[in-house]
């Protein structure tokens, strides 16, 4: 659903403009209502429906487990329901800006199923450390997909086949 990687500043009040690609994507879908959270070093914005999927995940752990307590006690504490203005835009509530280190400038990336809004600074340092975790580990993922060759769009020469 979300892909990309924009740049956006937040103005005085904290709103954060939502690239127009994610916004048309949000229209398709026909979906105004919106969860944002603390995930890792940034805010992670979820549809509604996404989020759902998310607690019924997290309903379907077990309740008393140390591990499911944290994950659920620190996405739901920090999780505040949000819509998009007339203008595009989301306001994010000064604890989550605070907490991911936002301040005027904001890197808006699309996730798949949902939208992620880092510092720069961050953002750069995250890139910087996946590309080294990620250079020997191919997490089983065929690249380009199977049945796809150079003829198709995928692969091509020195295409190691995996990710």
């Amino acid at each position: 659903m979300f892909k990309g990687t924009y740049r956006h500043r937040l103005d005085g009040k904290g709103r954060l403009p939502i690239p127009a690609a994610f916004r048309r994507s949000l229209a398709t879908e026909r979906i105004k209502s919106l969860v944002a959270t603390l995930v890792d070093q940034c805010v992670a914005i979820y549809p509604a429906s996404e989020w759902q999927k998310l607690e019924d995940q997290l309903r379907s752990l077990p309740t008393f487990h140390r591990q499911t307590k944290a994950l659920s006690r620190n996405l739901a504490s920090r999780a505040v329901d949000c819509t998009l203005d007339g203008q595009g835009r989301i306001l994010l509530p000064p604890a989550l800006r605070a907490a991911a280190g936002l301040q005027q400038e904001a890197v808006v990336v699309g996730v798949i199923e949902r939208i992620e809004v880092w510092s720069p600074g961050a953002w750069e340092d995250f890139l910087r450390d996946s590309e080294r975790l990620l250079e020997d580990v191919s997490l089983g993922v065929a690249w380009p997909m199977p049945g796809r060759g150079p003829e198709t769009g995928g692969g091509g020469p020195g295409s190691t086949g995996k990710l």
